[in-house]
């Protein structure tokens, strides 16, 4: 069975609770998932082993977090090359983050990144029928990328 880890920060609960939804769509899809605190997260030895790996974390002031920026060193380390990769990310406003994210795994980590993009919610969003839908259907996306 394919293993996924997402990875993620969240600062009021909205980034974990797409964390969970997009989890569940790709268990959906047969994929094993390991969902994760970045600050459960030790080091690379910790990140390597998977066949997909989903990053996500709220927008902070038009930027990703402090902590966020830390995990990406340590995932930079556990060479991700052609690994399966997603981004996801909550806002209020602005909502960097995601594509940020998407960027460095696309760019830096040189992964095969999910031709959907980045998941930018809006916060208000995240908790209804259209929050959850757009989490499962990311997840499931991923799930049938890895095939």
């Amino acid at each position: 069975m394919k293993k996924a880890l997402i990875a993620f920060h969240s600062r009021t609960g909205n980034t974990e609770t797409m964390a969970n939804y997009i989890a569940e769509g790709l268990r959906f899809a047969g994929i094993d998932v390991v969902v994760k605190k970045i600050s459960e997260i030790d080091n690379e030895l910790d990140i390597v082993g998977y066949d997909a790996y989903v990053f996500g974390c709220p927008t902070y002031h038009k930027d990703i977090t402090g902590g966020m920026k830390q995990f990406l060193f340590k995932a930079e380390l556990a060479n991700l090359t052609g690994k399966i990769g997603g981004a996801f990310g909550s806002h209020t406003h602005s909502g960097e983050s995601a594509p940020m994210i998407f960027d460095t795994m696309m760019h830096v980590f040189k992964m095969d990144m999910t031709d959907l993009g980045p998941l930018n919610l809006m916060e208000s969003k995240i908790a209804g029928s259209e929050g959850l839908k757009a989490c499962q259907d990311y997840g499931k996306a991923l799930g049938q990328k890895l095939g």
